[in-house]
């Protein structure tokens, strides 16, 4: 595993946990405690806490299937073959990982498991195989679902109730101890990589739990964080976002910036040090070390593929991993603005203009954007759309992918997480994901066509239709809607809202921008007119000067924001000293005032050049994209032959994605119901002729 984490101080007479000393030492003020128990109130009233009897009855259910599973290694053990010694000594044993395992889950949430085998017990044959069927004949197992093939393999069930997403890992050892500590780095011996892959969930939560100063705060913090990213729309690792163990990282690595500080502070410390945090930086909790198994580790000096991922958060146990690789430009780009929305919504809880309400208001998806995809699938049966929707979600990434770089990144998706079924239609469900042009693209111009991403859905759908256990009905349809046209499947109760929805903090925000816009302006003529007036003043000759009072100079500048004062002393110092700032301001506060905020970002900007030179990450082209250019080159011509027709079969009418006008320089593309009006500039950019897009030069971000 990583380096314990402890750093010292003083010759070794004060401790901390990381890999940097703390941000800040300071304890709750009075406004921090008023403010930490309305936080767990508003958890409290949005049902984030599960019941004793809930509890109860998860405890019941976890204590059934470790039986469960010590029968099956039983099973095995005599279909193996082996010794009646060795059949009575087989032991199998379950661990708790996830939200679970950390403390943070909320009613109705699944328990994520871990089921550790001897070595004759295999993954494919005895776990998928045996177990599986020995839960599919258990009246209380319902919606056995096995996913095999994926990244780490999972059989997903419900028992009596609770949802289990349960995994494997077959250990070197002939027989399991009861006593078993899987935290030990020779437990990785002679593992496959999917067994590591596995294990590696129950190691990173016991060590986030180890690396965290208080789990109580670490714990309610967490839970708001989690909250505030589901109602904002980017809790969701497959889809690109950031998933439940990213958060947990994220915010143990504030809790040990903020060691003594309430969840009422550390939720505006989040907000504020990972808006100024400078990705691809690495999060990380502890020191990643090699270990002595040879085991692959993040490494962007090393590893290429290391080099392409743009949020770097490290998981603190050996072997070191990013666990956030699905991050793409486009949600690392809406992650941070919403950070610099929370940030700012915090700093108006702290003036008293906000409260929590504001800071969880929901994202109104369907109402930010004008045009959006629809993926559209279904099946012939629940059971079969149930594991139609796993495969397909894990591939909606490809989907952003594909689009950004056929488009140059001058498209932008906003994939949206999670699903809408269809109630008209059973066995139906959508995604959708919204469309807009990267800022600064022209909106219209005669050398500027329509975006056409046929070929980029094309390959999507190919890439999606490989699933090796696809059944007939399994279909898949992607279409361009724009919002005046989205289902009303997908608004509460299935109807429409007839206005736009209110959204205080951003209306409130954009009347405040105004009004400052608004005054800087007047302030600007109120200057030029002063300087006008003053050159008309020397122009006379000195008999005829009216005599003026003097105004002071100081009147004619705006003050300058405390961000651009260090911004400025960060132009003229690359690395600022943490012990010297200490010496000027003394130990930073708890309430967030002007000069902690300043000390605050020179300790962030400390934290980041410090600890993590050795992992300056580069530019480069995602691995996974490289990997199907053999069937790009397929689909090249596929892709010309649409360029240059001129009229296209209506009964594939719904399989288009953005249609056009006509024009004498565009492809007429397909169009459906409510599309036909799209500004021909609203979506610009050929279509990729099989060529792929420049590769950058490798050259630091940092």
């Amino acid at each position: 595993m990583g380096s314990p984490g402890f750093g010292s101080q003083n010759n070794g007479q004060q401790q901390w946990l990381g890999i940097t000393e703390p941000i800040s030492l300071g304890g709750p003020t009075e406004y921090d405690l008023i403010r930490t128990r309305e936080l767990e109130k508003h958890l409290q009233d949005a049902g984030l806490y599960e019941n004793h009897q809930e509890a109860v009855s998860r405890e019941e259910v976890l204590g059934r299937l470790d039986q469960i599973v010590k029968i099956w290694v039983k099973t095995v053990s005599r279909a193996k073959g082996l010794n009646e010694q060795l059949v009575q000594e087989a032991n199998a044993k379950i661990f708790t990982f996830g939200s679970y395992r950390l403390g943070v889950h909320g009613p109705g949430a699944d328990i994520d498991v871990l089921c550790v085998g001897p070595r004759y017990a295999s993954r494919d044959e005895d776990f998928f195989g045996e177990l599986h069927k020995m839960l599919s004949e258990m009246p209380e197992v319902t919606e056995l679902h096995p996913v095999p093939d994926a990244h780490v393999p999972v059989m997903g069930l419900k028992f009596n109730g609770v949802s289990i997403d349960l995994l494997y890992a077959k250990l070197s050892f002939w027989v399991i101890p009861e006593n078993l500590d899987i935290s030990q780095e020779s437990i990785l011996q002679n593992a496959d990589e999917q067994t590591v892959r596995s294990l590696n969930g129950c190691r990173v939560a016991d060590q986030v739990l180890r690396l965290v100063p208080n789990i109580q705060n670490f714990r309610t913090t967490l839970k708001c964080m989690k909250f505030w990213a589901k109602h904002r729309g980017v809790y969701s690792n497959v889809t690109g976002f950031l998933g439940g163990i990213n958060w947990a990282l994220l915010v143990a690595r504030i809790c040990q910036l903020f060691p003594n500080a309430l969840p009422n502070m550390l939720v505006s410390r989040f907000f504020r040090v990972y808006t100024k945090w400078r990705w691809p930086n690495p999060v990380m909790l502890c020191g990643i070390e090699e270990g002595s198994l040879g085991l692959q580790v993040w490494d962007p000096r090393r590893y290429p593929k290391d080099r392409s991922h743009l949020m770097p958060i490290i998981t603190p146990s050996y072997p070191c991993m990013n666990s956030s690789y699905n991050v793409s430009s486009s949600t690392l780009r809406i992650m941070m603005k919403e950070f610099q929305r929370g940030n700012e919504i915090c700093e108006a809880m702290e003036a008293k203009k906000a409260d929590w309400d504001t800071l969880f208001e929901p994202f109104p998806f369907f109402e930010a954007y004008k045009n959006y995809l629809q993926i559209e699938i279904s099946a012939e049966s629940g059971d079969d759309l149930r594991k139609w929707k796993g495969w397909v979600e894990s591939r909606l990434r490809q989907l952003t992918l594909k689009v950004e770089r056929h488009t140059y990144g001058m498209l932008q998706c906003h994939p949206h997480p999670g699903e809408y079924p269809d109630k008209s239609r059973p066995f139906h469900c959508s995604y959708f994901t919204g469309l807009q042009r990267m800022q600064g693209v022209p909106v219209s111009g005669a050398d500027v066509s329509q975006f056409d991403i046929r070929l980029s859905v094309e390959e999507f759908k190919h890439s999606v239709n490989m699933y090796t256990l696809w059944k007939r009905g399994m279909d898949i349809h992607v279409f361009h809607v724009k919002r005046r046209s989205i289902p009303t499947f997908v608004f509460p109760g299935g109807l429409r809202p007839a206005h736009p929805s209110k959204l205080a903090w951003e209306s409130k925000r954009g009347s405040e921008l105004r009004a400052n816009h608004g005054r800087k302006r007047k302030l600007a003529e109120d200057n030029a007119d002063s300087l006008r007036n003053s050159k008309s003043l020397a122009s006379l000759s000195p008999s005829t000067r009216e005599v003026r009072p003097v105004v002071n100079a100081s009147c004619c500048y705006e003050k300058c924001s405390d961000l651009e004062i260090i911004s400025t002393s960060e132009e003229q110092s690359e690395k600022p000293d943490l012990e010297s700032t200490r010496e000027c301001h003394g130990d930073w506060d708890a309430n967030g005032s002007s000069t902690s905020k300043d000390v605050e970002k020179l300790a962030v900007e400390k934290i980041m050049c410090d600890p993590n030179d050795a992992y300056c990450v580069f530019s480069e082209e995602p691995d996974e994209l490289e990997d199907e250019f053999e069937y790009r080159n397929e689909v090249k011509d596929f892709g010309e032959n649409m360029k240059n027709s001129s009229n296209l079969d209506s009964s594939n009418s719904q399989e288009a994605i953005i249609p056009q006008k006509e024009t004498t320089s565009a492809t007429c593309l397909y169009s459906n119901d409510g599309s036909e009006d799209l500004e021909s500039a609203e979506l610009t950019v050929p279509l990729f002729s099989g060529i792929p897009a420049p590769v950058p030069q490798r050259k630091p971000l940092i």
